[in-house]
């Protein structure tokens, strides 16, 4: 009888609170929501400590509070949720901690699986975060699985930083962007190629038991570091006349026959003199090919024959490239981070994404993280949201 009257209580404490909890709430978001919060889990070893626990077990507890904020998350009406789990960092701890770590993420992986788990109930996708090449075999065989297992869930989103550092991230972003540049380049080179092979056949005969060979983009010369050759010039292992253009020290060198280094010298010291000036000469009757530094500003060269822009200059590699690469590009900027246990440091994550985005930082462990730190979270994020608008229109 008593342990009945126990629960039916229970039950309406807890009616009662999910009440309260939805018109608190209701109440917030009269005011802007973060559409992204991202948490560092701060204070997990130091919770286990201040409660005697067998260490590792703070994980544990700190798993649980997991659970609990992104309930309040969903609630709320935020989209993205992401948590910084385990850094690169995080290796050097002692491997019995690292190796309890690990075991504890395979398990809690399969957790949220589960039929009924979160994940399941909030339509919820995962995203495993950094350098996963990091992991075991196994650890990463796991996250993989539940990233494909939730690919076609959309009604929210959970990134799990693992085996990441925002100095990794960058990294591997312009290692990526050079590489598909790189391909890109190869590619319209060959095709390129291609083309002018096919329509310059026999214009270059063998000469002298030499085959002559083509120059790729031979719509260019060379001016100040940008190769420009003639439309027509074909570089036949230097028996034509002005055809191969070779770039020293940033002046143009042409294959001329009876070229002498004395020669070179001479035309170097002048087209320097010239550089200086801010204009190139083509060195043979004196024409002006180029001003450089209005072009420059301007973004474009010119021929210096009929005004034919030949080459726009471009960065090869732009802020949008980066950017496309990163690890975080599956989600937006974080709206705010939350660093638990009074930690006012990012501690690596996500440097790159989180410009404008304000750190709170509440004293309390990550375990001990509950409902009225997130309420607030939101009012800090409300309090600066006008400011915070501003700033990033005027970046």
């Amino acid at each position: 009888m008593g342990n009945e009257s126990s629960w039916s209580g229970s039950q309406c404490l807890s009616t009662l609170n999910n009440f309260f909890r939805k018109y608190l709430f209701r109440v917030l978001s009269c005011g802007a929501i973060p559409t992204h919060i991202a948490f560092i889990m701060d204070g997990n070893r130091r919770f286990a400590k201040k409660q005697n626990m067998v260490e590792g077990e703070g994980h544990r507890a700190g798993y649980k509070s997991l659970i609990s904020m992104l309930n309040y998350c969903y609630e709320l009406g935020v989209k993205y949720i992401t948590v910084y789990a385990f850094s690169i960092e995080n290796f050097k701890r002692k491997p019995e901690e690292v190796q309890y770590l690990m075991d504890l993420m395979l398990e809690k992986i399969d957790e949220l699986l589960r039929e009924g788990s979160i994940v399941n109930q909030y339509g919820m996708r995962l995203y495993f975060i950094g350098n996963l090449k990091l992991l075991s075999e196994e650890v990463r065989t796991a996250a993989e699985k539940a990233m494909k297992a939730t690919a076609h869930n959309s009604r929210t989103v959970l990134l799990i930083c693992v085996a990441y550092t925002s100095y990794d991230e960058i990294v591997h972003a312009v290692q990526e962007s050079c590489e598909e540049k790189m391909n890109n380049i190869q590619a319209e080179n060959t095709s390129k190629a291609g083309r002018n092979s096919t329509e310059q056949n026999g214009s270059c005969e063998k000469m002298n038991g030499v085959h002559p060979h083509e120059i790729q983009d031979c719509h260019k010369r060379e001016v100040h570091g940008t190769v420009i050759l003639g439309k027509n010039e074909i570089c036949c292992n230097g028996f034509s006349k002005l055809e191969a253009s070779e770039k020293k020290n940033g002046v143009i060198k042409r294959a001329v026959p009876g070229f002498n280094g004395e020669k070179w010298n001479e035309v170097q010291q002048s087209m320097q003199s010239q550089l200086s000036k801010g204009t190139i000469e083509s060195g043979e009757d004196g024409e002006t090919i180029q001003e450089i530094k209005p072009l420059l500003s301007k973004g474009t060269i010119e021929s210096g024959e009929d005004g034919e822009t030949i080459q726009e200059i471009k960065p090869l590699i732009n802020l949008v490239d980066i950017e496309k690469h990163m690890y975080m590009a599956v989600a937006p900027d974080p709206d705010i981070v939350i660093r638990s246990s009074g930690e006012t440091r990012l501690s690596n994550f996500l440097l790159w994404q989180t410009g404008y985005s304000p750190l709170y930082s509440p004293a309390a462990l990550w375990p001990e993280i509950g409902l009225w730190h997130l309420v607030g979270v939101v009012l800090h994020y409300q309090r600066n949201y006008s400011y915070l608008q501003k700033k990033r229109k005027q970046s």
